[in-house]
């Protein structure tokens, strides 16, 4: 009885210390979209600091004391301001104050264009417009002017924009390929959830295969540090 009691007591305290460290430290998370291309890659996993933003207490809208806030560079993942219920990971490009503007598919921030050795283009000759653009007329640094001129915004030629207290502009390193800041807005600080640290398994994604990410592992990408 004793040492049925005692295995009861490891296995509670076990999944205890599995909890807290989900909810307040580290959580896993895979890529399923090549919006993050080169960084990250479809079939990627990661190890999400949680710690690192303030991790939220749960049932809650508490949270833990941040170590910092995201920074300009930041990989971050975040809840979908859109769908709350979908996790996202993007890049932190436009920090609270930022003016944020892009041409040609060159971003410029306060007025500086950016080197971003992380960014991929793959049909930079290409510049769509869609309806879902429209939210930023609201942010244009001349806002009236903008709309009294029709300001028509696209993938790759929109702003200026000034990023509001308390929210962040993210972009996706596969820069022509991915859902992002430029099509549904800023991510409020309350959604940021963590930022990751490395890739701890990778697999090629192939859904003939049901054991794909055994015999298509990407061996390689295991420990990849994410910068």
């Amino acid at each position: 009885m004793k040492v049925l009691l005692r295995i009861l007591g490891q296995l509670v305290a076990a999944v205890a210390l599995f909890l807290v460290t989900r909810t307040f430290l580290v959580e896993m998370f895979n890529i399923p979209t090549p919006s993050m291309q080169r960084t990250l890659l479809v079939g990627d996993f990661l190890v999400v600091d949680k710690l690192r933003y303030g991790a939220q207490i749960p049932f809650t809208h508490w949270r833990l004391p941040a170590i910092r806030h995201p920074e300009r560079g930041d990989v971050v993942v975040f809840r979908w301001p859109v769908n709350p219920d979908i996790n996202f990971v993007k890049r932190v490009v436009g920090v609270p104050g930022d003016t944020l503007r892009m041409r040609a598919g060159k971003l410029i921030r306060n007025g500086v264009p950016l080197h971003e050795g992380y960014v991929t283009h793959l049909s930079p000759d290409t510049d769509p417009y869609a309806d879902a653009f429209s939210w930023q007329r609201d942010y244009l640094v001349s806002s009236l002017h903008a709309r009294e001129s029709g300001y028509w915004p696209s993938r790759n030629n929109w702003g200026p924009l000034i990023v509001p207290k308390g929210n962040y502009f993210v972009l996706g390193d596969n820069r022509d390929n991915s859902l992002d800041s430029r099509y549904w807005g800023f991510v409020p600080d309350s959604l940021v959830r963590g930022t990751p640290l490395l890739v701890y398994f990778s697999c090629v994604p192939d859904s003939a295969s049901r054991m794909s990410c055994l015999t298509h592992a990407r061996w390689r990408r295991f420990g990849t540090v994410v910068r």
